[in-house]
């Protein structure tokens, strides 16, 4: 035989109103829009910086109050529901910037900034142009001397030069490269 269903108990809330226990209709939240949604933006551009961040956490807040439109038994709250979820975000969005600013990199003191980095690329792709339109003679003493830092004497045995020979490339090479570089600038 089987066992008997419990009887349910009626809870005193439920049938006073079938709208309410449904939770806040989708026309009513569409009509909270209309009405409420320049204030809520407004509520978010006195809590945010930028107009993209007001329209984003307003938005959101329509959507996540839309998706839980069931709990929210009263209608006459919806727009209360709105205006905390509105502040939560705009909360959220700050704590994210904040964070975000935190973790960037700063740059160390001694390091170059990204103007003298782009002048001193200039600068060496000038050099590499004029070292380019040098002698070939000139332009091996000069790497070798002071690209590869070697000594005079070491160039002149390298090259199976004379040490003189390394001086004269040397002068005449530096003088050209002058020559070069100003013309440039």
């Amino acid at each position: 035989m089987p066992a008997a269903r419990p009887t349910r108990i009626p809870d005193q809330r439920e049938g006073a109103d079938d709208a309410t226990a449904a939770g806040t209709t989708v026309d009513h939240l569409t009509e909270t829009y209309r009405a409420h949604y320049r204030s809520l933006l407004g509520l978010a551009a006195l809590l945010l910086d930028d107009t993209a961040s007001c329209e984003d956490v307003v938005q959101e807040a329509f959507i996540r109050v839309h998706s839980a439109r069931k709990r929210v038994r009263d209608p006459e709250k919806t727009l209360a529901y709105l205006r905390q979820t509105v502040v939560n975000l705009s909360r959220s969005a700050l704590r994210r910037r904040i964070l975000g600013l935190k973790l960037l990199t700063k740059p160390m003191p001694d390091m170059a900034s990204a103007e003298e980095g782009a002048y001193d690329q200039l600068e060496r792709d000038a050099l590499i142009k004029a070292m380019k339109g040098l002698q070939r003679r000139q332009r091996e003493v000069l790497v070798l001397r002071y690209f590869a830092d070697m000594t005079e004497a070491q160039v002149a045995e390298t090259l199976g030069i004379s040490l003189g020979s390394v001086k004269a490339y040397g002068s005449r090479g530096i003088a050209a490269l002058r020559i070069a570089m100003e013309a440039a600038a």
